[in-house]
């Protein structure tokens, strides 16, 4: 559809400091993007920049270390936000602190959450709600497109082959499947089919990388570790589907229309609950309003033809 822009000069507030978090906040800031122009992001994440740095919608994006922590930061917060000189402020979060610093900053229209009610906050479903309100939306979409550089040659290894993008990596113990069960769907998976696998995993999960690799080979796998957020998304473009935990990778891959299966052990379904490419995996007879941050299923319950059952139609 066509709406015309008002050309006004705008910021959103991401108070988020995980990259998943921020990312399931895309559309609607392309929703806004589309009203006002180019948009002004600030986020509590600092790799944000290199997920989005081919995004169009998006004018700069500010990583905000300072200010937002206590209420005395209300002073210097404003200070802050004043010297961005902007015309609309729209804050995803459920912030006194954050209204009252944008007020003092002079921002003529500011645009929140409503104030206390941060206690089960459905990040996806608020998010619509509040972008829906705000522009006069009837229907605003919860996924959009991320932008990645075309051009870049890319890694061109093992082309005969379709990639997999395995999630081995996420930001705590107990959101992950665990590197021996990966090792045992890999060894499943090239039984019958010819795939290679990007390990997606921070340096410091390195070394379950490695313990993939050595029991696997190089002639299938490769860790992604030393590779930067900027890197790992276009390995994740030049990919076929992603398979794992919870983290920022499936995030991106969703939102590039990749298949994305989820493997959900305590990750509440807000997480998940966005793109039509996000297909969640459950341990067996586990409703998805069950998976909460508490409750740390047993990766095990997870068996690896389980997951094989779910991707076969994919691969």
């Amino acid at each position: 559809y066509n709406r015309k822009i008002i050309y006004m000069k705008t910021g959103i507030f991401l108070s988020y400091k995980g990259l998943g978090a921020n990312l399931l906040h895309l559309s609607y800031c392309h929703e806004i993007s589309k009203k006002f122009g180019p948009i002004t992001l600030i986020t509590l994440n600092p790799k944000l920049k290199e997920v989005l740095n081919n995004d169009p919608n998006i004018e700069e994006i500010i990583y905000l270390d300072n200010f937002y922590k206590k209420f005395f930061d209300i002073y210097s917060l404003s200070k802050f936000l004043k010297n961005l000189k902007l015309d609309n402020l729209f804050i995803f979060y459920p912030s006194f602190r954050y209204f009252l610093s944008a007020k003092m900053a002079g921002i003529k229209k500011i645009f929140t959450y409503p104030f206390f009610n941060k206690k089960n906050l459905h990040l996806v479903k608020a998010a619509k709600e509040f972008t829906e309100k705000c522009l006069n939306l009837n229907d605003c979409p919860t996924e959009t497109k991320i932008y990645v550089d075309k051009n870049k040659n890319g890694n061109s290894k093992n082309n005969d082959k379709k990639k997999i993008i395995l999630g081995i990596g996420s930001s705590g113990p107990t959101t992950k499947w665990g590197y021996e069960n990966y090792t045992k769907l890999i060894k499943k998976l090239i039984e019958t089919h010819k795939l290679y696998f990007y390990l997606l995993c921070g340096p410091e999960e390195d070394d379950n990388a490695q313990k993939i690799i050595q029991e696997i080979g190089t002639n299938f796998c490769e860790s992604l570790s030393d590779k930067s957020i900027s890197e790992v998304k276009d390995y994740i473009y030049l990919s076929d589907i992603y398979i794992g935990n919870d983290s920022f990778g499936h995030h991106i891959s969703c939102q590039m229309g990749k298949p994305s299966f989820i493997i959900l052990l305590d990750t509440p379904r807000a997480y998940s609950d966005y793109s039509t490419n996000q297909k969640r995996i459950l341990p067996p007879n586990i409703n998805l309003d069950e998976v909460t941050h508490d409750s740390k299923f047993d990766p095990n319950l997870i068996s690896v033809n389980m997951i094989i059952n779910e991707i076969k139609k994919f691969i």
